[in-house]
């Protein structure tokens, strides 16, 4: 079990119940089993996990079985509530209002305890009512982002596969050639060929009939981008991939490719060899490992995620955030606070304005990562923080850890160090309420279109429009 789930609730409150059938107090069953009745009281709210033996003697004690006394259903149509509303009171949802949590008391009837309840459900109906996206494409995007934490985001078979392929083809040290990338191709039958013409809705064809991986000619500077989208057209094969019959089994082909892409162009023993050493040394950063294999930063950054837990012993977090500070992509088993909606979804939320993926934009040199130290409601963070630009937008890459796994990474040193209370909107969305109500209903903003497709419009006074920047701006320019 874990401190403050339901299962820790539940089982306080089957204590509490038979507690109370057998007519004893605290400190009476606390003597029988002996603990004192405050730590009884923290087991009962659901605070403290009790040991295997404690269980016993309570359950000795109480006269039911063990079983009973571990099951997950509520033992009343009260506790049943109570969790309710504690869940409810416990998500995002609710922690964005800024508001207290109701403890229900002895006090407290059955029926105001159903209203309560029944407030919260409505809340998350209309919230759920209110994502202007495609139901199925953010639910599976969920499900799957749930799935690869569950395997701390790294896939054995895929690794031992990646490895095999590159060995075969001839390399041993160093940034993955073209030339080995070209020898894969040949190895699997197929022939890479660059052409200007390929649909702007594709970013590869493969000719199965005649054997052709179709590409376009551009690439990015060091050719990362060329090379990987030629190992994801051959990942479909070596995978023994076949059209999606659903929207998850896309996204889940999607992800296996280009997770041979990175386990190719960064092999895992050569990876791990490298991160190892400089953990030894204390000197990890993304951006050596990034030269190392002459890849993108984003996608040594992701690398990083696959080894970190698996075969580094720690836990991360990553974040691409876009300039308006909308999270793109994002993994987290570090317990890092992702912003998310009432689904689960985090694509398209804003990240607070405190995190280093948001403060990173205000560095005049982007050269170099950017180094932060954040202090959450989950624990504080250490990030490194890496800015860049597409012809579209701005964007920032933040790899980071829980601050006693900092020690292992360059600048570790920094003093830079910022509070974050979101998903409190008082954190960072609100605007200051003398601000707001100067300037509520005095304003008309024109949002800009939300182009990322799985995401929702924020919530607010105008959809898509961060309120508290815009009567900040209307304040600055009033006298002008």
């Amino acid at each position: 079990m874990k401190l403050g789930s339901p299962d820790l609730a539940t089982l306080g409150h089957r204590i509490r119940h038979y507690r109370g059938e057998r007519g004893l107090t605290l400190d009476q069953l606390g003597e029988q089993v002996g603990l004192a009745g405050s730590q009884l009281s923290l087991i009962e709210n659901g605070k403290r996990e009790p040991k295997l033996s404690t269980l016993d003697a309570l359950a000795s004690a109480l006269d039911v079985d063990l079983a009973d006394l571990l099951s997950r259903e509520a033992p009343s149509r009260r506790a049943a509530l109570e969790l309710e509303l504690g869940r409810a009171q416990a998500s995002p949802l609710y922690a964005s209002l800024g508001l207290p949590a109701v403890r229900p008391s002895r006090g407290m009837t059955d029926e105001s305890l159903e209203a309560i309840v029944g407030l919260h459900r409505e809340l998350q109906r209309r919230a759920s009512e209110a994502i202007a996206t495609p139901e199925e494409a953010r639910r599976a995007n969920t499900e799957l982002r749930e799935t690869m934490r569950d395997r701390a985001n790294y896939l054995a078979d895929i690794e031992d596969l990646a490895e095999e392929q590159v060995r075969a083809a001839g390399h041993r040290s160093g940034a993955l050639t073209h030339r080995e990338v070209s020898v894969m191709a040949e190895r699997l039958g197929f022939q890479l060929i660059y052409v200007n013409d390929l649909p702007d809705s594709t970013r590869s064809i493969t000719d199965l009939a005649n054997g052709r991986i179709y590409l376009p000619p551009a690439s990015i500077p060091g050719g990362h981008g060329l090379r990987s989208m030629a190992l994801q057209a051959m990942a479909h094969r070596l995978l023994g991939h076949t059209p999606p019959a659903s929207y998850d089994e896309f996204l889940w082909q999607r992800l296996e490719i280009n997770y041979f892409a990175a386990a190719a162009l960064m092999p895992q023993d050569a990876s791990v060899a490298f991160l190892q050493e400089a953990k030894k040394e204390k000197r990890l950063a993304i951006e050596d490992f990034r030269d190392a294999f002459g890849v993108t930063h984003e996608a040594a950054a992701l690398r990083f995620t696959n080894l970190a837990t698996s075969r580094l012993d720690m836990t991360v977090h990553f974040l691409r955030v876009n300039g308006d500070g909308a999270l793109l992509k994002g993994y987290e088993n570090d317990g890092l606070p992702l912003p998310t909606d009432v689904t689960g979804s985090i694509e398209g939320q804003w990240v607070c304005k405190k995190w280093s993926a948001r403060t990173a934009f205000e560095h005049t040199n982007r050269t170099t990562e950017n180094y932060q130290y954040t202090d959450t409601p989950a624990g504080t963070f250490w990030c490194a923080t890496q800015t860049g630009r597409t012809d579209a937008a701005e964007f920032s890459i933040t790899v980071g850890v829980p601050f006693n796994q900092a020690k292992w990474f360059r600048g570790r040193e920094t003093t830079v160090r910022a509070v974050s209370t979101c998903p409190d909107e008082a954190c960072c969305r609100r605007a200051p309420n003398e601000l707001a109500q100067r300037w509520a209903g005095h304003a008309w903003p024109s949002a800009r279109l939300h182009a990322h497709v799985l995401s929702p419009l924020p919530s607010g006074t105008f959809p898509g429009v961060d309120d508290a920047e815009v009567y900040a701006f209307l304040e600055a320019h009033a006298d002008q």
